[in-house]
């Protein structure tokens, strides 16, 4: 597979496989905008001085408090709250990763971004019901988030000829990064114009929208679907003429467990994991302790990061399938070389924040290029267990996204601990240990990576014609 690529021209930009690429870039954007807008909403939702309904509140702040309720939630509460969606992830990435290579992809991305968008438009109410409520509807929303974040990917299995892998899959993962920009922009407005639950009211019913378009308009396999071209159809399918089903086959556990091309992808996903959630979550806090600017100067520069990622996210696609298609490298060669520039890259400007910026302008582009740079293993160590293992492809995505998790959830607590006792000179230590952490992972990656359908992964008396 490696060196044996078709080269047989594709069909128009304007196809159907890009179409339903587009509307999962939309079913991305929509999902992270209902994740992230509650860590905005929080700041209106929670009452930090006088009790809510004190007999001195003035008839505009009733008013107000009828078009933002206010809750008494200590900063302890709130914790839990904004990390309870994430509980609900963890639970089902490794059943969902196993489960979407036997069931309906279309069925189960369709109903998990709906329960997702139901439980968005339930937040307000839960809120008024008590914090029991709202945690255990987070943790709902994160079970149809964790869902969909897995099952997606198995859509490329059948959808995506292998020249084209790159820029479908980062057409579709980059709305995960423009998802945070459109929420740190919008919620803001949407608040002062309208009332927080007025956030959860409208993207969970675009949610819900687009839930239901993906389920009219996406077929698990493309010689099912009633739209697409003879020709589209016949490009896809001869493309994968070698790919094998999973389907029925029980998982080569033991084999898994002893192949070093999956530890190394394993590995990497921790460390892009860890630095992601470094780069992002820490971002306003980062912001806030060096330049010392407003609230709102703070949401516009933190937007700004996810705004480059999800350009570069689109770009780096387009190139990748670029050096394959004119066979410039081979995968191989093309999963290191990206990767190399998504762990490296952040680690290298990281560093720069904390030793090379010396002024207001300095902080914000290199805080930038930190945090876009990491994109570049979109095509790099997360789409790399395609090309080892396509039959097993959603199981292994579930259990490396699962690694991540856990990656993204050390870091930024051991980030917390560190700020905790040194909030002003901690910066360096936090960035030297990503980019320690960054160059064991790409240093292990490279030498044992691969890009070639393992023996455990073939199945020839199950080939797909």
């Amino acid at each position: 597979m490696d060196d044996q690529l078709p080269s047989r021209k594709a069909p128009s930009f304007c196809s159907l496989r890009y179409g339903l690429c587009l509307l999962l870039h939309f079913c991305n954007v929509v999902m992270m905008s209902q994740r992230m807008c509650l860590s905005l909403t929080v700041v209106a939702m929670v009452n930090s001085t006088d009790p809510h309904g004190s007999p001195n509140t003035s008839t505009k702040d009733l008013l107000d408090n009828i078009k933002n309720p206010r809750y008494n939630w200590s900063p302890k509460i709130q914790g839990v709250i904004l990390s309870s969606i994430l509980y609900g992830m963890l639970i089902v990435n490794i059943p969902v990763g196993y489960l979407s290579g036997i069931y309906s992809i279309r069925k189960m991305v369709s109903c998990a971004l709906i329960l997702s968008s139901l439980s968005s438009l339930l937040i307000p109410l839960a809120a008024d019901a008590g914090e029991i409520p709202l945690i255990a509807c987070r943790v709902v929303q994160g079970l149809g988030q964790g869902t969909v974040s897995v099952a997606q990917h198995m859509v490329w299995v059948k959808w995506a000829p292998p020249l084209e892998r790159g820029r479908l899959t980062s057409l579709s993962v980059s709305g995960l990064m423009l998802g945070p920009f459109i929420a740190l922009l919008a919620t803001g407005f949407i608040c002062q114009a309208l009332g927080w639950p007025f956030v959860f009211y409208i993207f969970g019913a675009c949610g819900c929208a687009l839930g239901l378009s993906w389920f009219i308009l996406f077929y698990d396999d493309p010689k099912d679907h009633p739209c697409i071209s003879v020709d589209e159809k016949e490009f896809i399918t001869s493309s994968l003429v070698a790919q094998v089903s999973s389907s029925g086959q029980p998982l080569p556990i033991m084999a898994m467990l002893k192949s070093l091309p999956l530890w190394a992808i394993s590995l990497g996903c921790f460390a892009f994991s860890w630095t992601n959630h470094i780069l992002f979550l820490y971002s306003p806090t980062f912001i806030s302790s060096k330049l010392h600017v407003n609230m709102t100067e703070n949401g516009l520069l933190s937007a700004l990061p996810y705004l480059f990622s999800w350009l570069l996210g689109i770009l780096v696609g387009q190139v990748a399938d670029l050096f394959l298609s004119r066979n410039m490298f081979r995968v191989i060669t093309v999963r290191k070389l990206f990767t190399t520039l998504g762990l490296l890259l952040p680690s290298l400007f990281g560093i720069c924040l904390c030793h090379l910026s010396s002024g207001f302008h300095s902080t914000i582009i290199f805080l930038i290029l930190a945090s876009a740079t990491v994109v570049f293993c979109i095509v790099g160590i997360l789409i790399n267990p395609l090309d080892i293992a396509p039959r097993y492809y959603g199981f292994l995505k579930g259990v490396t996204v699962l690694i991540g998790m856990t990656g993204g959830l050390t870091s930024s607590t051991l980030a917390g601990i560190i700020l905790n006792r040194d909030p002003e000179s901690s910066w360096p230590k936090i960035f030297f240990l990503m980019a320690a952490i960054n160059v064991i992972s790409l240093t292990f990656y490279l030498i044992f990576a691969k890009a070639e359908i393992q023996d455990w992964a073939k199945e020839k008396q199950h080939t797909r014609l």
